[in-house]
């Protein structure tokens, strides 16, 4: 009986796992599909992403390091259809540096051509969602 009820403990902690592993798999697909058209137009994305699950109204910065002369798109998905999400780009001087930004459901992004090269802030932001804490997938591509 002991063996039983561990093994159906053990069968429920790794079905968990594997939900909520689905989530960020769900989210950075959706971020993915937010930047295909953009890959059309000739944006090279990267295989590094960022992500992770925040709660409603919290806001996340990521330092990533930008270089004048190209062109960006950060892309942003999350597995939580209802959700309102967005992602803004700062310069170090914490003036916003985007030059275009557009949400849909679940989805956001921000287009940034720096002025000069150096460390920007993405800042990503859980708007609304039905879920306690949402999962969130960042992508980005550059021309």
């Amino acid at each position: 009986m002991v063996k039983r009820i561990a093994s159906l403990i053990l069968s429920i902690l790794w079905m968990l796992t594997c939900v909520s592993r689905a989530t960020i798999d769900d989210a950075y697909s959706f971020a993915m599909e937010a930047a295909h058209p953009y890959v059309k137009e000739g944006f090279a994305v990267r295989s590094d992403y960022w992500g992770g699950d925040l709660p409603v109204k919290r806001t996340k910065a990521i330092v990533h390091q930008l270089f004048k002369g190209n062109e960006y798109w950060f892309w942003m998905g999350s597995d939580t259809q209802a959700a309102k999400i967005s992602v803004h780009v700062y310069d170090s001087d914490g003036n916003l540096a985007e030059v275009e930004a557009w949400q849909k459901p679940h989805m956001a992004a921000a287009r940034v051509i720096p002025k000069r090269t150096g460390s920007y802030y993405l800042m990503v932001e859980i708007e609304k969602s039905p879920e306690e804490r949402t999962h969130w997938s960042l992508v980005y591509g550059f021309r």
